[in-house]
């Protein structure tokens, strides 16, 4: 058996001698990139173009040896570089040097609504991945939160594609800044797990551009993004891993992306389509011919043989290959054959600190009535932690997310750090929820095995909250299957594990209780009239732990926002409300349209048990009268906004000031609203800011399926600035001429 293969190496005895000194072009940084990517090009036979087209391990595509082309290493993201497998298997491969910094879930990003935040996040997963000499770093995930049972939801951006539009550009060039390619995914409309692998979703052209695309289109347009990962299910029929109107038509002829086309692990299905529709690097397909025994498995894949045989045969043309071969080239030279890349690291205490920041500025303060948060430790003596969720293991789980980490500190752990002899805290488990402790061979090193039944659980956690002066409960999801993980969906809103029992009991037995919620998606709260406080945690990586219990003790000021809207109940859901998800099994249709999220609770005025950007601070934020600078903005023109906002309380603090824009009349149905603006402002107590948001043409705009473009038509609109899409704080009113 193969033991995983390291990564090629390019030096001076790899490399072939073409005359005395002299390197050839493709191998002369000096010289422009097409010019040696053609030279290139031109070396290579027939066979050596097609194998760089398909895998030849489970993450690793051919380079040309007898050139000095280097092979392509991937590795799964987008949450930290995934732990070293077998060249021919999934089976984690025995290193004991590949344990990594575990970085919060993408939800969790999201939600500090900081873009330096997401250049953070970039830089320092990017340079872990450059220590372990990976070149494409399978990740960001902009898929948008259509519905809240998507398993996947936990690795992606939210509801709102200008949020994340704007907090991906900065996670891709922080990636690519160390000469790794980001692979934005999963292209497109992949917003559920069930039935993904075949899927064919039908959605309004207005819906699809005006939802669905932008983030993607934002990657490579603005990010300059050098690689794109297609998606499991189909649209219009085909395959989005070779389907000819995205990758073709819209990535590549109207958007001008210039980098490689990879396909999702197994989502390829035909050669021809795979030939002509855009597909550049075939992975993980799973074909007839592939079996355990069988040393050649990859020479079966659809861009391997079968593709060969067609171009030999003049039923493929060759110029096909060479498009890809260029692709792949140009991947290299930003990457692998870039000698001027930087090394990385790994690991590292500057590593866990930046996960811990972006973790901190991403938890969210949903509820805090009579402040009882933060935690007074001067008056608390016995803290009581109960649940589950507050030992077990988050990184491990979850699909192809899942992670070997150097640590993971637990909440528990991180609160007992923190308050150290100061308060004593104590732990009850409350319920199981948990499975083994061993999943996809990676140990997580914790024993949850549970002799003692569900009441006696019950009856222990009630009486330690009795006794406590204060309660944590922490709860939620996990990353078992059917909750928050690839492969599948949640079967409903509600917390698993007769949680809502549990809380039910907590609240009577101790009035001092703040519920945390580990979770990548909403839940559902019937005990939120109950309940004082309540914290929305996310999968916050290596340093978990760290950032909550920094959060609860109010060492941090809470700055989260929501990055998707919490339903009280899946009929407040659009895609839930107009009956099509998850569809037949053969088709789902987005009856709702653009009308998603907060934009559906506004169109249909249904009040969100927490609204999309809401989050609460230990002070509280004055805004002030909203302006502009014009009443009237010619279409090459601009209008400023502009907001005074105060910090009135006692903290420091960061608050988020959001711009939504409303058309006040238009030719077709619009939202209500539209996020077009955020900024993030840190505020010392009794501290004024201006706040300015330039506003131009382009934030009008409607997609018009019927003339197939942008259009912003003359009229009046509204700058809407608010603390949530529901916290509106003011209004100013202005014409486009």
């Amino acid at each position: 058996m193969k033991i995983l293969k390291s990564a090629f190496i390019l030096s001076l005895f790899a490399l072939p001698m073409f005359g005395q000194n002299k390197a050839p072009i493709y191998l002369d940084e000096t010289k422009p990139v097409e010019q040696r990517i053609e030279d290139a090009l031109s070396r290579m036979t027939l066979e050596e173009k097609v194998k760089m087209c398909h895998a030849q391990s489970k993450f690793s595509s051919p380079g040309v040896p007898r050139l000095g082309i280097p092979e392509l290493w991937h590795a799964d993201g987008p949450h930290g570089v995934r732990a070293e497998v077998f060249w021919d298997e999934w089976d984690n491969a025995g290193w004991t040097n590949d344990s990594c910094i575990a970085f919060p879930a993408l939800t969790a990003l999201a939600a500090t609504w900081n873009p330096e935040m997401g250049a953070l996040y970039g830089k320092v997963i990017g340079e872990e991945a450059r220590y372990r000499k990976k070149d494409v770093l399978l990740g960001p995930g902009v898929n948008i939160y259509r519905t809240p049972l998507n398993g996947r939801n936990f690795e992606y951006m939210g509801e709102d594609p200008f949020l994340t539009s704007r907090m991906a550009v900065p996670y891709i060039k922080g990636v690519q800044s160390n000469g790794v390619a980001a692979c934005v995914k999963h292209f497109a409309l992949n917003n559920q797990e069930i039935a993904r692998g075949h899927i064919n979703v039908n959605v309004s052209d207005r819906a699809l551009h005006e939802i669905y695309l932008p983030a993607f289109k934002a990657a490579v347009q603005e990010a300059g993004v050098w690689s794109l990962m297609g998606a499991y299910n189909q649209y219009k029929g085909q395959h989005c891993c070779h389907n000819e109107y995205l990758l073709n038509d819209i990535l590549k002829r109207d958007w001008k992306f210039d980098g490689a086309v990879i396909a999702d692990w197994g989502g390829t299905h035909n050669t021809i389509e795979a030939a002509k529709n855009g597909l550049d690097i075939e992975m993980g397909t799973w074909t007839d011919g592939m079996r355990w025994n069988k040393t050649n498995a990859y020479d079966e894949y659809y861009l391997a043989v079968p593709f060969l045989n067609m171009l030999k045969s003049g039923e493929l043309s060759e110029d096909l290959v060479n498009e890809k071969v260029r692709r792949i080239l140009r991947l290299m030279f930003r990457t692998n054959m870039n000698q001027h890349r930087p090394w990385g690291s790994f690991g590292t205490e500057e590593h866990m600190l930046a996960g811990q920041k972006i973790a901190e500025e991403g938890i969210v303060l949903l509820q805090n009535n009579s402040n009882v948060l933060p935690i007074d430790l001067s008056k608390t003596k016995k803290i009581a932690v109960i649940g589950e969720n507050a030992i077990k293991v988050m990184t491990v789980g979850g699909g192809s997310s899942s992670l070997k980490v150097r640590y993971e500190i637990s909440p528990l752990q991180g609160l007992k750090d923190r308050v150290g002899s100061e308060s004593e805290v104590v732990y009850a488990r409350g319920y199981v929820g948990g499975k083994s402790t061993q999943q996809d061979g990676l140990s997580t090193g914790q024993d949850l095995t549970e002799t003692r039944s569900a009441a006696e659980l019950l009856a222990e956690a009630v009486k330690v909250a009795k006794e406590a002066d204060f309660v944590v409960f922490i709860g939620g999801l996990n990353k078992d299957d059917g909750q928050d993980c690839e492969g599948n969906d949640r079967a409903d809103l509600g917390l698993p594990y007769d949680q809502d029992k549990l809380i039910g009991e907590l609240v009577k037995a101790n009035k001092n209780l703040a519920v945390v919620l580990i979770s990548g998606n909403a839940v559902a709260m019937p005990w939120v009239n109950q309940v004082p406080a309540i914290v929305q945690g996310w999968y916050n990586g290596s340093a978990a732990g760290r950032a909550l219990a920094s959060v609860l003790v109010g060492d941090v000021n809470p700055s989260g926002k929501l990055p998707f809207t919490f339903p009280v109940a899946l009929k407040d859901n659009s895609a839930h409300a107009l009956g099509e998800y998850p569809g037949d099994n053969v088709n789902v249709t987005y009856n709702e349209g653009i009308f998603v999220g907060y934009r559906w609770a506004d169109k249909e005025k249904i009040k969100p048990l927490f609204s999309f950007g809401h989050g609460l601070s230990y002070t509280k934020y004055q805004y002030g009268k909203v302006s502009v600078d014009n009443k009237t903005m010619s279409a090459d023109g601009t209008v400023t906004v502009t907001v005074p906002v105060k910090n009135v309380g006692s903290r420091k603090g960061e608050e988020v000031v959001q711009l939504y824009i409303s058309d006040l009349k238009s030719s077709l149905p619009r939202p209500v609203k539209e996020l077009k603006g955020f900024s993030k402002i840190a505020l010392n107590p009794g501290e004024e800011k201006t706040v300015s948001f330039v506003i131009d043409a382009e934030k009008l705009k409607f997609y018009d399926d019927t003339r197939q473009e942008w259009v912003a038509e003359p009229g009046t609109f509204e700058a809407i600035i608010g603390a949530s899409s529901t916290d509106i704080r003011g209004k100013a009113a202005f014409d486009l001429k």
